[in-house]
């Protein structure tokens, strides 16, 4: 039996306890939904993020074995890798699929292992990837071939996604509206820095591509 695991489990646990019992405590004197919404918190908050850091966890071990132990404790006491950790335990708390930590996971081990990332870097990535979501990552790797026919299981896999929408007279509104809405992905990832448009189409960026390597999407050997 591991004590250790259990204990950090067991810790871990409380201290969620403790944040869930403040905020059900704040929200108790809300008015009309207070009560409600005291609930909800005291529901959601001790399983659900628990459960999302628990799976970032393993995620994250997984692939911080493949480094060498000893380097990787010796990075563990560095400030700036723990601010890195940091950032990368809040935004997998959020997190909503086990790709989107996986994302994340693979930044952090990333860091560990690059010669020619600094933390401060790694950390610049995280923060970037955290103003996208999954849809727009999708978007983003769909350009690392541009090309009709080529990268044919990536886009298979996600066609419901990148399918252009054409919008001509007598469209109707719904389908306007994605084709709004797929618009305003790119133009994000634009504003971003990580796509460009020429006019024609928009082609990948090298921080798009970094970003790509670094979250997992593409090999390191992959480069714009």
């Amino acid at each position: 039996m591991n004590t250790h695991n259990n204990n950090s489990v067991s810790l871990e646990t409380q201290k969620i306890d403790y944040i869930a019992i403040a905020l059900k405590a704040t929200l108790g004197s809300v008015p009309y939904a207070g009560s409600l919404l005291s609930e909800l918190i005291g529901t959601i908050i001790p399983n659900q993020r628990l459960d999302r850091l628990t799976k970032f966890a393993k995620s994250l071990e997984t692939k911080i074995s493949q480094i060498e132990k000893k380097f990787a404790q010796s990075q563990l006491k560095d400030d700036n890798f723990s601010d890195l950790l940091e950032e990368g335990f809040r935004q997998a708390a959020r997190s909503l699929s086990d790709e989107r930590r996986e994302y994340i996971a693979s930044i952090i081990a990333n860091s560990l292992s690059s010669q020619d990332i600094e933390y401060m870097e790694s950390k610049h990535l995280l923060r970037i990837l955290d103003e996208i979501n999954d849809v727009e990552v999708i978007w983003l790797r769909f350009y690392v071939v541009s090309t009709m026919g080529g990268d044919k299981e990536f886009r298979e896999k996600h066609q419901d996604i990148i399918k252009p929408i054409t919008r001509v007279m007598g469209t109707p509104q719904p389908v306007r509206d994605k084709g709004t809405l797929q618009d305003s992905y790119k133009h994000h990832l634009e504003r971003l820095g990580l796509l460009k448009h020429d006019g024609k189409s928009y082609s990948l960026l090298p921080l798009g591509n970094l970003m790509l390597r670094e979250i997992g999407l593409i090999k390191k050997e992959d480069k714009a």
